[in-house]
C-alpha cells in the first residue's frame, strides 16, 4: 500500500533530497529512502510538503488536472483592500496568462498566531506599513504563484505557508515535523 509523508518544511530549506553545501534538504530532516515529493514548495516558503513512495500516488497529488486545492497562508505588506481581494478571488493577469480564480479570505491576526510558529530569521518589518493575512486557495501551481498574485493586487507576500493540499493538513506539525500515513490502494476513487 502506497504511504505518505506529511512534513512541515522549514523556511529555507530545499523541496529535495540533495544539494549543494551548506544548504540545507530534506534529508537535513528525513531518512526516507524511496520517497519523493509530490509538488514542491520553494525554499523560501515553509509549510506542507507531501512525500509518497507511489509514483502514481505522486501523479495523483501534483498534477493540476486532480484539482486538489491547496491552500496557503500568505503574510503580505500593507492592508489588503476588498477590491484587491476581488481581484484574487476572481484571477489575476500574470506574465504567462491569468491565474485561475482562488479562494482568497483575510484571516485575523489572533486565528494566524494561535497556529503559526515563529520564523528564523524573521521577515523584515516596517513601523509605519502594517501586514495582513490572507489564505488563498489554489487550483494550479504555477512557479511562486501566490507571490506574483499578491504582487499583481499591491500586496507582496512577506512570509508563505502551505496549510493543506486536498484533505491532507498541517495540522500541528512543527517546522521539521513529520507523520507518515497509509494509504489505501486507489485511494482517490
Amino acid at each position: 500500500m502506497p504511504q505518505l509523508i506529511l512534513f512541515n518544511k522549514p523556511f529555507n530549506v530545499l523541496s529535495q533530497f540533495t544539494g549543494a553545501a551548506p544548504e540545507e534538504t530534506l534529508a537535513h530532516y528525513l531518512q526516507a529512502p524511496g520517497f519523493y515529493p509530490a509538488g514542491r514548495l520553494d525554499k523560501d516558503s515553509e509549510g506542507l510538503l507531501l512525500l509518497t513512495d507511489c509514483g502514481e500516488t505522486q501523479q495523483r497529488i501534483s498534477n493540476p488536472k486532480h484539482k486538489l486545492g491547496k491552500i496557503y497562508w500568505s503574510q503580505v505588506e500593507g492592508l489588503v483592500s476588498d477590491e484587491a481581494l476581488q481581484r484574487l478571488q476572481q484571477g489575476v493577469k500574470l506574465k504567462d496568462g491569468r491565474s485561475r480564480p482562488a479562494g482568497a479570505q483575510i484571516l485575523s491576526d489572533p486565528e494566524v498566531n494561535a497556529q503559526i510558529w515563529s520564523r528564523m530569521p524573521p521577515i523584515r518589518e516596517r513601523k509605519l506599513i502594517p501586514t495582513s493575512w490572507l489564505a488563498l486557495t489554489l487550483y494550479e501551481g504555477r512557479n511562486r504563484q501566490v507571490r506574483r498574485m499578491t504582487a499583481a493586487v499591491g500586496c507582496p507576500t512577506l512570509r508563505l505557508i502551505r496549510q493543506s493540499i486536498g484533505d491532507w493538513q498541517l495540522g500541528d506539525l512543527q517546522p521539521g515535523d513529520y507523520r507518515i500515513l497509509t494509504l489505501p490502494p486507489r485511494w482517490w476513487q
